[in-house]
């Protein structure tokens, strides 16, 4: 039986993002995924938020999406527009780029470690014990690892199989997208009817000025439309989206030779845990929504990037299964919340005329500076704050993304992250700090940085003196001299000290 460190169910952008992180690690990882290629019919996802751009900086690979997106400010809240354009980020944008763009190029990053791949094959079952899981995969194949992490979607055998429940909300509204030949000339752009929002354009687009899309006028249009009553778990097909768009705008304008048809809802559910034994849960398998907002793709990757790291010291005996709680604990608040502001958006666009005197309430008060900035870092995920404890306001949230001074020249933070390791950043003079019996676990950098400190929403802190930066970009500990908590941080994390 081929075995491997860790077998991952689902080859999206949240498989592959932890395949990614779990190489880089040294991690023995295989993915295992149903598509024969990394090909995706369908446009899916959208785009990239601000901080899962930093998240792919942070890896030394953001270029590779900015080179084929397009940047504009896409972060929202029920059709409102949200700028952070004055947000203290690097990137202080999103990105606009459909789901297999992304995950294409993410592939192609993962594609230069030694990941397994057995494209073509499905896990149809599986079993664990107290030392690994057995998998059964189709076309009668089987393989076993120490751990198996589901990325396999809202369906997730993996979740099901496991036992792992999964509460939530049932749908109340459906809507279907498709890519179609038309014969009429439809309305491009959003527009609202009695029934909900519904869209036309193009695959090819450009935004200008950041915000406002111009559509070529050739090739396949791009539908989205909202359904009467909440339609069916069944495959759509072309004569419902004929029906759709005859109900809402009286004429299918010709439909024909779709490339893909798809239906989505607003159901709202989250998986009751992220972790039982041996099998662990990331993106949709635990936790799906309204895509509305575009917060989906980006949540899983951060999934990834949360639990690759853990997953990789466990594997590696540096740190005791213990840590892999702090997964859940962490990233189970984060998509709670996502479900709240999705489910509040989609409430937000019901057509009556009572919702709309609320949607332009709402819309007003998002257009104060406050409001604004403080939503808007919640749809970027600029905002993410883990409860680490009390202390530094710093303590939990992502790591800016200094430009600092060091005795080799000058260095940005993200550059330290690029394969994955923590960091030690001491601000203040150099000697202060002794990491010999972390050194083959974390990097000690000695730098000065002269600038503000100024975190989204936020606004301002207190300059640290020394910082312990997570390899997933988030601070684990700020402190001084005095190293008071440093090494309870340093063993929380990173595992027990080297004996010299």
């Amino acid at each position: 039986m081929i075995q491997h460190a860790v077998v991952i169910a689902g080859g999206g952008p949240t498989g592959l993002m932890l395949a990614g992180e779990l190489a880089l690690a040294g991690v023995d990882v295989a993915i295992v995924e149903r598509r024969a290629s990394q090909e995706l019919v369908g446009s899916r996802a959208g785009g990239l938020s601000s901080r899962t751009i930093e998240v792919l900086d942070q890896r030394g690979i953001a270029d590779r999406f900015l080179s084929e997106g397009q940047m504009a400010q896409v972060a929202g809240f029920a059709m409102t527009r949200l700028d952070i354009s004055d947000f203290p980020t690097r990137h202080n944008y999103g990105l606009a780029l459909w789901q297999n763009h992304i995950e294409r190029i993410l592939a192609g990053w993962v594609e230069e470690w030694p990941v397994t791949f057995y494209r073509g094959h499905e896990v149809t079952d599986f079993a664990q014990d107290d030392t690994g899981v057995e998998l059964a995969l189709s076309g009668n194949q089987s393989l076993r690892a120490a751990y198996l992490v589901g990325c396999d979607g809202g369906r997730s055998l993996i979740r099901k199989t496991a036992g792992i429940e999964f509460p939530g909300w049932d749908p109340t509204t459906s809507s279907l997208l498709a890519e179609v030949e038309m014969t009429g000339e439809p309305p491009l752009g959003i527009h609202r009817t009695a029934f909900g929002v519904h869209a036309f354009g193009r695959e090819e687009y450009k935004i200008r000025d950041g915000g406002e899309i111009m559509f070529g006028d050739q090739g396949p249009i791009r539908v989205m439309v909202t359904e009467k009553h909440v339609g069916p778990a069944t495959k759509p097909t072309l004569r419902d989206l004929s029906e759709a768009l005859v109900a809402v705008c009286g004429t299918d304008y010709g439909i024909h030779s779709p490339t893909w048809i798809s239906r989505f809802t607003d159901m709202s559910r989250q998986a009751a845990t992220y972790r039982k034994g041996r099998v662990l849960l990331a993106g949709d398998a635990a936790h799906v929504h309204s895509p509305i907002g575009g917060q989906g793709l980006n949540t899983g990757v951060q999934d990834a990037v949360n639990l690759g790291w853990k997953l990789a010291q466990v594997v590696k005996g540096m740190s005791l299964e213990s840590l892999l709680d702090t997964y859940h604990a962490e990233r189970h608040p984060v998509a709670a919340r996502v479900l709240r502001n999705t489910m509040a958006q989609v409430a937000l666009q019901r057509p009556d005329d009572r919702t709309e005197a609320l949607r332009g309430t709402i819309s007003e008060l998002l257009g104060m500076d406050e409001p604004r900035k403080r939503f808007a870092a919640m749809q970027s995920g600029l905002d993410i704050h883990y409860d680490l404890g009390e202390g530094h306001p710093l303590l939990g949230r992502r790591m800016p993304d200094l430009d600092l001074v060091t005795a080799n020249g000058p260095l940005r933070v993200f550059t330290l992250l690029h394969k994955a390791r923590p960091v030690l950043l001491n601000l203040d003079e150099p000697g202060g700090f002794d990491m010999t019996s972390w050194a083959d676990r974390v990097q000690l950098i000695n730098a000065k940085y002269a600038g503000a400190w100024e975190l989204p929403a936020l606004g301002a802190v207190t300059a640290p003196t020394a910082v312990l930066i997570r390899p997933d970009g988030y601070v684990a500990w700020v402190g001084d001299r005095t190293q008071l908590g440093l090494v309870d941080a340093l063993t929380t994390w990173f595992g027990s000290p080297t004996l010299q």
